[in-house]
């Protein structure tokens, strides 16, 4: 990054980060580009927003471009390359370009190899960059060896990490939908294929996106632009040419005579005007002199005779490369044929490794890459690690040809094949921290295409498979799910063990769940299940085929076209054969066995499913005006809207677990046995209330104060926690985590489902400290993203603030969700705006924001309660307007302010905390026991104290009765608890017994109210 000018006050670290939010980057995008933690980039985000004395992180990336400027160039010197050398002459081809480009969206830049197609284009970007209000960036394709990789490396260009529930490419658009910014494409004659399919796409989603390609073929995609790139004038002492032989040669520390300018020229005509050719000629006077020069071209050029001009070019550059070569030693031809299997730029040490054989000696290696440097050969390019080195594509292919002709071919590329196994294998055993991102990046085009090569090797197909399987690792640990789940799927087909391809079906298959891709996890569990049992692993078709079923309606809402749940009972049938008496596969199918059986019985009876609570997620409300409750009916799962942003229930939200959704309906036999014997689940260690109370807690459905809905819920509902209890018992018996953490999901939907709360927020922190130290894979990922949320969320509800923040902070600092800001930060949000800790609130949301607004702004709902977390941390701040808009977030997502009674709960802290005590208790006035389970989930008990509060303030004659009821609710909730306990003081006009509310408050990790409580007494 180039050095900023900033405002005073502000130190150089967060001039960075500055720079970087103004340019829309998600935290956890500085994060990686500083190589520094995402809460330290949070810290600076917080610190700026009070030194430069804005609202919101939108407010500051808004004055960004006002207190930050790059030295000299502004902002394109940041997304454009430098180049190493100068800019000499094009005039008017610049011009011309850059007419096209102002003129057309699509705009390609024709001409052969080495004509200087990429440093017009640089150069016209440079021009053009301040005109876009985006700015301009550039990617380079040359060490791009699949199609299907273009958009993996526009993404990378633009600092675009992949999303859930879409690809990058998908990403790339969603980015640039509304951008006014030009995107230049180098080198795509090699990637056709992928190229024009995904500019036609750009093109056509992104009105304001322009594209400046280069290549030696038309892309031939509508509306485009032919630029034929010129040869350099030749003619006269001042052509483009000449000057630039003079440029180079004087860079290299020689002058040529004014007298001797003539024979430049005559040099320069010879070369047809070639920028490549010219700069490789140049880059030899100083040994051979022009006299020399002239001479030791004269042979080659004789070749050159007929044909059309751009043959002639061709070929032109062809004989200079001869005449190059035929200029090096022995020693140095070998070498550079050797190292033209890197794709990417490389070290010496990898040269080292790969061409370091005989005839050459590996300590020779390094004193050869430094002369052909000085011949223009390779460009020798500093970085973070070291020099490194890079041939041009023109002479990589060439070069590879040599290799050919030599019959070195097959030698070279299998020791590159070795050596990117040495370090593919070095990076899958180092921890992902630090500059691995960096070693990543620089070693993965080399990786891929030994891949590809080795793919296509009978002799080396073992090693594809590793390197496949390798690849997988460290494509998902890099956050490119996408290309994880493609080289798991590639391994696979690399190996004719059937036990190995099993695996890594099975591992695919993970990491589609991750990505939120249902058909393709239901997919690959199926054929993992089918080659698993060709191996005669029986047990573990089993357990394939019941993760099969379960995903039918655990990732219901991604799929296009569920399949039906017949399909998926009959999955579950052959798994219960096939698995006998196996441990893992009878925990499996037990909980697989709840919810195929519920779907299963709901399509033979033809009935509507009812619609079982999610943690985060909400039906369709209607509000009865006779009672003033709301009440919930299903709707059918938005599945666009899932598609494009994670609305099924595995990170984005807790699920409904098979258990749940199952026996909501009674209608397994489990449930219906349990039901006729009308008694309620046992109490045992997880019911065992986390905080305060030494009481047992008391399931909603059996309170005092319950009413219709907890009781019509009350049977199925705790035949569910049999149930899940079974599974528990079954997968705990296995032994894997990941098994019982499952099943442990299933328990606490249950107990959230009878309003057994702190029961729910103690097994699912159970689930968080059974997974905390396994070692990060696509399956223990996708299980530790779903165990923080939901224990982050019921740790809320039973009032452990605390707690929930520490599980809200590792939440927002999971890898998997690095470009899933939103999510990240969602319960965090909502336990910060609970606290009081606003000024947390207002830094993270920017995070929130970034990411949603980069998805789209799909609809979503259940992120609606973070955004109605930030909403209410603004209107306690005392900004309406930040509030209103926010507020439109909560509506754009999806959910009104009757659908929650996370709503209801916001606006009555807010209206509590400017007086309205009249308005907060109308928006509560829905009796607690006749709210549904779904609208009220967690939130009972602070429902019910806020109430009480609110009558008190409002002297009406039921307060006592509230607070009588929200004590027996709120019961072991410490900080329900003590707002009914202020209540309580306040009723009694005991102002004596505050200062011990505030302290307990303070102890609970609630300021917001503490200082509330010594407010209400009087001592401001």
């Amino acid at each position: 990054m180039s050095k900023q000018k900033v405002s005073a006050g502000i130190s150089d670290r967060e001039a960075e980060v500055l720079a970087l939010v103004g340019q829309h980057r998600s935290n956890a995008e500085i994060a990686a580009e500083l190589y520094i933690s995402v809460r330290t980039v949070e810290t600076h985000v917080s610190s700026l927003l009070r030194k430069v004395g804005v609202p919101d992180r939108r407010a500051l990336a808004g004055r960004a471009a006002e207190l930050t400027r790059a030295e000299p160039t502004g902002e394109a010197a940041t997304t454009l390359p430098a180049p190493l050398t100068s800019f000499v002459g094009r005039t008017g081809e610049r011009v011309a370009l850059r007419e096209a480009v102002t003129a057309h969206r699509q705009v390609t830049a024709l001409g052969p190899g080495g004509v200087g197609k990429t440093r017009l284009a640089l150069a016209v970007a440079a021009d053009l960059a301040g005109a876009f209000g985006d700015g301009a960036w550039f990617v380079d394709l040359v060490s791009v060896t699949d199609p299907e990789m273009t958009g993996s490396a526009v993404a990378r260009a633009l600092g675009l990490g992949e999303q859930q529930g879409r690809s990058l490419d998908d990403s790339v658009l969603a980015a640039l939908t509304d951008r006014h910014t030009l995107l230049v494409l180098d080198n795509c004659e090699h990637l056709l294929d992928g190229v024009v399919p995904f500019v036609e796409r750009l093109l056509a989603h992104c009105p304001r996106v322009s594209v400046l390609a280069t290549s030696r073929a038309r892309l031939m995609v509508p509306f485009e632009q032919v630029y034929p790139v010129p040869s350099l004038s030749v003619d006269g002492g001042t052509a483009d040419a000449v000057a630039l032989f003079l440029d180079r040669a004087a860079a290299l520390g020689s002058t040529v005579p004014a007298e001797q300018v003539d024979q430049v020229s005559e040099v320069c005509q010879r070369l047809d005007g070639l920028a490549l050719a010219i700069e490789l000629a140049a880059a030899r006077l100083p040994t051979l002199g022009l006299d020399g020069l002239r001479a030791s071209l004269a042979d080659p050029l004789r070749l050159l005779v007929g044909g059309r001009r751009a043959d002639e070019r061709h070929r032109s550059v062809r004989a200079m490369l001869d005449w190059s070569q035929a200029l090096l030693t022995a020693e140095d031809r070998c070498l550079l044929r050797r190292i033209a299997v890197f794709v990417a730029p490389f070290t010496a040490a990898d040269a080292v490794a790969v061409a370091g054989y005989a005839p050459l000696e590996p300590f020779s290696v390094t004193e050869g890459l430094a002369r052909l440097a000085e011949q223009s050969l390779l460009a020798a390019v500093p970085s973070a690690r070291g020099t490194r080195y890079r041939a041009l594509a023109t002479i990589r292919q060439y070069e590879t040809e040599q290799l050919v002709e030599t019959g070195e071919l097959v030698d070279v590329l299998a020791r590159h094949l070795r050596w990117c196994l040495t370090t593919a294998t070095a990076l899958d055993a180092a921890e992902p921290t630090g500059d691995w991102r960096t070693r990543f990046d620089a070693a993965a085009d080399d990786i891929r295409a030994a891949l590809a090569w080795a793919a296509e090797q009978d002799d080396h197909r073992a090693d594809a498979h590793a390197l496949a399987s390798t690849l997988a690792r460290l494509t998902f640990s890099r956050n490119l799910i996408g290309e994880s789940q493609l080289r798991y799927e590639q391994a696979a087909t690399l190996t004719d063990d059937p036990a190995a391809a099993a695996a890594a079906l099975r591992h695919a298959a993970e990491v589609a769940g991750c990505r939120m891709r249902g058909e393709d996890m239901y997919r690959l569990y199926r054929a993992a299940a089918d080659i698993a049992r060709t191996a005669g692993e029986q047990a573990a078709a089993a357990r394939d085929l019941a993760t099969a079923a379960i995903t039918v309606f655990r990732l219901a809402d991604t799929f296009s076209a569920p399949p039906p749940p017949t399909e998926a009972a009959t999955l579950l049938a052959e798994a219960r054969a096939l698995g006998g008496d196996d441990p893992a596969a009878v925990a499996a199918v037990a909980l697989a066995e709840c919810g195929v059986l519920a779907h299963l019985d709901d399509a033979i009876a033809d009935e509507p499913k009812t619609i079982v609570p999610k943690a985060d997620s909400f039906g369709e409300t209607t509000v009865d005006s006779t009672r003033g409750t709301a009440s919930v009916t299903p709707r059918e799962p938005d599945r666009r809207a899932a598609a494009e942003h994670d609305t099924a229930p595995v990170i984005g939200q807790p699920p409904a677990t098979p258990a749940v959704r199952a026996i909501s309906a009674g209608t397994t036999p489990a449930a219906t046995a349990h039901a006729a014997s009308g008694r309620t689940t046992p109490p045992t260690d997880a019911t065992r209330p986390i905080v305060g109370s030494a009481a047992e807690p008391t399931p909603a459905a059996t309170h005092p104060n319950a009413g219709s809905t907890a009781a019509a819920a009350a049977e199925p509902a705790a035949a569910a926690i049999v149930l899940a209890r079974r599974a528990v018992e079954l997968a705990e018996r296995t032994g894997e985590p990941l098994a019982h953490s499952a099943a442990l999901d299933a328990l606490a939907a249950a107990q959230c489902w009878v309003g057994d709360i702190f029961a729910a927020a103690e097994t699912a922190r159970r689930r968080v400290e059974l997974l905390a130290e396994l070692p990060v894979s696509p399956a223990s990922a996708l299980e530790r993203g779903n165990a923080l949320a939901e224990a982050a969320e019921t740790l809320i509800g039973v009032g452990d603030l605390a707690a929930a923040r520490r599980c809200g902070e590792q939440l927002r600092d999971l890898p998997l969700l690095a470009e899933r800001g939103d999510f990240a930060t969602s319960r965090l949000l909502v336990a910060d705006a609970l606290a009081g800790n606003l000024d947390e609130v207002v830094t993270a949301s920017g995070r929130f924001l970034d990411a949603w607004e980069l998805a789209g702004r799909p609809r979503a709902p259940h992120l609606a309660i973070a955004a109605t977390a930030v909403a209410l941390a603004h209107g306690l701040r005392g900004d309406d307007r930040a509030r209103a808009d926010w507020l439109g977030i909560v509506d754009a997502l999806g959910v009104t302010a009757d659908q929650n009674a996370f709503s209801a709960i916001a606006d009555a802290v807010l209206l509590l905390h400017h007086g309205r005590a009249d308005k907060a208790l109308v928006r509560l006035a829905a009796p607690p026991e006749d709210l549904d389970v779904e609208y009220v989930w967690v939130w009972r008990h602070w429902y019910t104290a806020l109430r009480a509060e609110a009558a008190t303030l409002t002297d009406d004659p039921r307060a006592p009765e509230f607070l009588t009821a929200a004590s027996a609710v709120a019961s072991g909730n410490p900080i329900a608890s003590a707002i009914i306990d202020r209540a309580a003081a306040l009723h009694d006009k005991d102002l004596g017994r505050l200062p011990a509310v505030a302290a307990a408050f303070e102890a609970a990790a609630c300021p917001y109210q503490r200082d509330r409580t010594r407010s209400l007494g009087g001592d401001a």
